[in-house]
């Protein structure tokens, strides 16, 4: 027989519930059967396809996969899916409203950083990471853009447990959070030519071809996509999310593997340092361990952490 609507619940907004319930079910089940996959073996192998292009390392007729756009953009979206399905659920209005609101300001700063080169430094894209906007940004951005700092925004929720109540401990660790992944970010990105910085034809950059401005301009960016999670999601109900979903955080895996491999294969060490410091922080929340398995070098040094 079945189930009755809850009072107050209209019958069509119970079966778009049901229906919203039997999808996420089904996303959680395909993520956690092929989270090695996913979360591992993609990573691996985006690092190495990137330094082959980057590197020339692809014969005919392989080289039709150097830098191919659809096939950047198809392993980023794949690395994507832990953390939609970890957050799908939470989407509500407010959020949407969130998320549309930061998709205009990520496509407008990106747009006019690419064209004046404030507040970033003057810089352009090298390769097309998928289609482009106006021949200028990337069409895709927000799906770039935003896993930073979401994934910046759980790992500082975990980490600072009770702590994280406090609204300026909680925006501060984060927005540092942020700018900790783009240290990775940038570096292995102009390695691999993703972008290029003017300031590096003269060698005036500051940091791996990167200018300290990118910096000052990733403080403002990340202050604004960090207020606006903190604002559109329901905090307990991530926090929640956080505690019953053990791969919302895989997408942060991916990232350290990814561009954590990319440096270290250019001997960018002060990123790769970084990216290992990300990796302790998931350590430390056991949000790592399933990619290396339950060994014994594993529970040493979640002990010792």
């Amino acid at each position: 027989m079945a189930e009755e609507p809850a009072p107050g619940t209209s019958i069509a907004e119970a079966t778009r519930s049901s229906r919203r319930d039997r999808v996420q079910a089904r996303l959680d089940a395909l993520v956690r059967e092929h989270r090695f996959t996913i979360a591992v073996v993609f990573p691996i192998v985006g690092a190495v396809s990137l330094v082959a292009s980057a590197e020339g390392w692809y014969p005919d007729p392989l080289s039709v996969l150097a830098y191919n756009p659809f096939f950047v953009l198809f392993g980023v979206l794949v690395m994507r899916l832990p953390l939609v399905a970890g957050v799908a659920s939470l989407v509500d209005r407010k959020a949407t409203l969130a998320l549309a609101a930061l998709t205009a300001y990520a496509y407008g700063i990106e747009y006019v950083g690419a064209t004046t080169g404030w507040p970033y430094g003057a810089f352009e894209y090298t390769v097309p990471l998928g289609p482009m906007l106006a021949d200028t940004i990337p069409v895709a951005l927000p799906v770039f853009f935003f896993p930073l700092v979401l994934n910046a925004y759980l790992l500082t929720l975990l980490l600072l447990g009770d702590r994280a109540d406090d609204t300026a401990i909680r925006l501060g660790a984060t927005i540092a959070a942020v700018l900790a992944t783009d240290l990775v970010l940038d570096p292995g990105a102009t390695s691999v030519r993703f972008w290029a910085y003017e300031c590096a034809l003269t060698d005036a950059c500051g940091y791996y071809d990167v200018p300290w401005s990118n910096y000052r301009g990733w403080i403002l960016s990340a202050t604004v996509a960090v207020v606006a999670f903190d604002q559109g999601f329901d905090r307990a109900g991530l926090k929640a999310r956080l505690r019953d979903c053990e791969f919302m955080l895989d997408d942060l895996v991916s990232f350290v593997l990814l561009w954590g491999g990319i440096n270290a294969l250019y001997g960018n060490w002060i990123p790769v340092a970084i990216a290992a410091a990300l990796g302790v922080g998931l350590l430390k929340t056991d949000r790592f361990d399933f990619a290396v398995g339950d060994s014994a070098l594993v529970k040493a040094v979640r002990r010792a952490l």
